[in-house]
């Protein structure tokens, strides 16, 4: 998860203010993504293995988020 500008190749959503941007070759291979809050910061959850073992959900302290 980054800070980034839309291209053609992404898909936009807009969720209660907050606007996210995937990729959306990505998209077809994890959906559904679900993107939450926790007291460590942001945790993504999909439905793909991501690998790095135990990855069934990953947050920006894990390794297993960036593909």
């Amino acid at each position: 998860m980054a800070l980034d500008e839309p291209k053609d190749t992404d898909q936009t959503y807009e969720v209660e203010g907050f606007k996210y941007i995937v990729d959306k070759e990505f998209l077809e291979k994890v959906q559904p993504i679900k993107v939450d809050f926790s007291m460590y910061g942001f945790k993504l959850d999909c439905g793909a293995d991501l690998g790095a073992g135990a990855c069934g959900s990953c947050s920006t302290e894990g390794s297993c988020c960036s593909t």
